[in-house]
């Protein structure tokens, strides 16, 4: 009986981790499609004369390369050349990595700078409509003086750009901003990063917000959508409601056995068991950007309650650093996280649709009211030329309220 203790269950145990380590590194770059959606290349696209507007989706791009051979941002100026008339970029936070954009002075001031303006070029460039929002990396990490940083990203962009409007929502305020795009269309930013942010942060007068009270946030984020249950909205933040990645709890086999790599992915110290408390933290206590965390938690369940009493919402968000769909009560959940950076998902679950692979989601726009996603990707052979693929796409189904009422 203790020869059995000793020797043959830590032999199955290690058989079993190695096994799942295997199934992780076979399947980890594959997309994962929900049964459903696995002959997804066979569905007819409505005919591309009857296209309204479509939205590029674009997260976590902070990490950009400045030398012009950025895979993203080459998919990403394809997109801009076949939407110049009728399209609009998001940018859903995490725009300058590690710290967002410091003091002058500073020693990542001129990376991130560099980073920046890479993107603000091309913007320029293609006079391509966008708005910024800003994620925890932009307030430096969620730090208590994170707020100084986010007003001087925006001052920033906004100038460069030449619109207030291209920064949302103003001041680092809570939300919601409301923007009609099209007929029918209705995009929605909220400032999810306010929730979790730790120090000052604005609301009330003071800070040229429109209520003192965040209850009012929800008052008013209900009675917005209320208001437009005829329209298909679309709501841009920075947090997933919905998240197979890191943020979600959601770690690697090879995460448990050498924890140190969360360090430096050179840290390969074995540490079995042992290495499974980080990864267990994170999940159920959480660090203040995870789900599982108390602010973030409380958010999250407020937002949803909202969201779950219609039937007409596409909600985008970055933060994970992949890309993620998912349906839930009539509505989409989607994550464009991999904008610079990628890391694992965790196939199945709740998903239709999974992928660690730099890109983002675009949403197209359409005459008889239908809203098309597309994952764009970047191929993973380096090549001298980097097409545009398209890895996904599906028709988001929705539940319309057929009432004509003013935003």
């Amino acid at each position: 009986m203790l020869l059995y203790f000793l020797i043959i269950l830590p032999s199955l145990f290690a058989v079993f981790l190695l096994f799942s380590y295997w199934q992780e590194w076979k399947y980890r770059r594959k997309p994962y499609y929900k049964l459903a959606d696995v002959g997804w290349r066979q569905t007819p696209l409505p005919p591309a004369s009857g296209k309204l507007f479509s939205l590029a989706m674009l997260g976590d791009v902070g990490a950009v390369a400045t030398d012009g051979t950025d895979p993203v941002l080459k998919i990403f100026e394809q997109w801009q050349q076949a939407n110049s008339d009728a399209g609009m970029s998001v940018f859903l936070g995490d725009n300058i990595y590690p710290v967002g954009l410091p003091p002058e002075g500073h020693r990542h001031r001129a990376l991130a700078e560099s980073r920046l303006q890479t993107i603000l070029k091309q913007l320029q460039q293609y006079k391509t409509d966008t708005i910024f929002l800003s994620g925890n990396h932009d307030w430096n990490k969620g730090r208590p003086d994170g707020y100084q940083y986010m007003l001087r990203q925006e001052a920033y962009i906004t100038e460069a750009l030449g619109s207030k409007d291209t920064y949302l929502p103003h001041n680092g305020c809570p939300g919601p901003v409301a923007l009609q795009l099209a007929d029918s269309l209705l995009l929605v930013i909220i400032n999810t990063q306010w929730w979790v942010q730790r120090g000052e942060k604005p609301l009330g007068s003071n800070y040229n917000c429109p209520y003192s009270d965040i209850e009012e946030f929800y008052i008013e984020l209900n009675s917005l959508l209320r208001r437009n249950r005829h329209q298909r909205i679309i709501v841009a933040a920075h947090h997933p409601l919905y998240s197979n990645a890191l943020h979600g709890g959601k770690f690697t086999i090879k995460q448990h056995l050498f924890p140190l790599t969360a360090a430096h992915k050179r840290f390969l110290i074995p540490l079995p068991i042992l290495g499974s408390l980080y990864p267990f933290y994170r999940k159920f206590w959480g660090a203040s950007e995870d789900m599982s965390h108390k602010r973030y938690k409380r958010m999250r369940k407020r937002l949803l309650q909202i969201f779950h009493r219609y039937q007409n919402i596409i909600y985008v968000a970055g933060h994970d650093h992949n890309l993620q769909h998912f349906e839930k009560r009539g509505n989409h959940y989607l994550v464009s996280g991999s904008g610079s950076k990628t890391s694992f998902v965790k196939k199945g679950g709740s998903a239709t649709f999974t992928l660690e692979q730099p890109g983002f989601v675009v949403l197209n726009y359409y005459q008889s009211g239908e809203i098309w996603l597309e994952v764009h990707v970047t191929p993973l052979a380096n090549t001298d030329t980097t097409p545009d693929l398209v890895i996904f796409r599906k028709k988001l189904e929705s539940i319309v309220v057929p009432q004509q009422q003013p935003v």
